[in-house]
């Protein structure tokens, strides 16, 4: 894993921080604390936790399929790979609990859109804990393929009761850091700057807080850096009417991965407005 900012640029390896190509600027904070010992739940919680993180609904495999092309076979391979890998498990030992079900619960279907599309390259924005990021690096990491830069630390207000003062990347396994990349200094700026540096995108994840004039700058500048079969996801779109203004902007009505509570948007380049 890496982690960088304006000045800085460091890999994260076995739990330790490796400065590498270290020009001046600001320490960047160490991003590899140990996880706080998962909340004691008992079996039934724990097992009503569990499927609710593995919960799909029908509409949103259909909208899977359309987005990326995958057959039903397809997605029920994924879906027999993501319960193979114990992430679940993994995230709930780490101290992903219920608070993180309920502010997302699409976590499984971020793993089968990455899955279906085998993108090259993915950006998310606003990552704290990495819950979202340790759903999308599952999936790179069984396609062996791709890699995801996290733009960070994302805001906390209006978050979910449970969700703050927890580490930055506590979520992400060290078993799936290899294809990460964490960017700190959550600016415009710097969003600017990633976006020039990656060249196309394939996926793009916009998580960065309800405030309307944020989420129309991302969702505008990531959409002319996504590639030709690129998808443009979006959390809690009922936060604003910024991804139901953009939506709109294509000639479409809102486009909803899942309903939720909270909704998720996603929208494909080759959509139906035939951009």
């Amino acid at each position: 894993m890496e982690v960088q900012d304006s000045g800085r640029r460091l890999r994260v390896r076995s739990g330790r921080v490796v400065e590498a190509n270290a020009i001046s600027g600001d320490a960047v904070p160490f991003a590899d604390r140990a996880p706080r010992r998962a909340s004691l739940v008992s079996p039934a919680a724990r097992k009503a936790v569990l499927n609710r993180m593995l919960l799909f609904r029908q509409a949103g495999l259909d909208r899977i399929s359309d987005l990326t092309g995958a057959t039903p076979g397809d997605l029920q391979r994924y879906r027999r790979d993501l319960r193979a890998s114990g992430l679940p498990d993994t995230l709930l030992e780490r101290g992903a609990g219920a608070a993180f079900t309920r502010e997302l619960p699409q976590g499984a279907l971020l793993y089968l859109i990455i899955r279906a599309q085998r993108p090259s390259r993915v950006l998310e924005t606003g990552v704290g804990p990495g819950y979202t990021t340790a759903w999308i690096l599952a999936g790179l990491e069984d396609n062996s393929h791709g890699e995801l830069t996290s733009l960070g630390p994302g805001p906390t207000a209006g978050r979910t009761a449970g969700v703050h003062d927890v580490a930055l990347g506590q979520f992400v396994p060290p078993t799936l850091r290899a294809r990460w990349t964490l960017a700190l200094g959550n600016t415009e700026e710097r969003l600017r700057e990633i976006l020039a540096g990656v060249g196309e995108i394939d996926c793009f994840l916009y998580d960065n807080g309800p405030v309307p004039a944020r989420a129309r700058f991302e969702l505008h500048a990531a959409w002319e850096r996504l590639s030709a079969r690129g998808v443009l996801l979006a959390h809690h779109v009922d936060s604003n009417p910024a991804w139901s203004a953009f939506c709109q902007s294509q000639g479409l009505p809102p486009q909803i991965l899942d309903p939720g509570p909270p909704p998720m948007g996603a929208i494909g380049v080759r959509s139906p407005s035939g951009r």
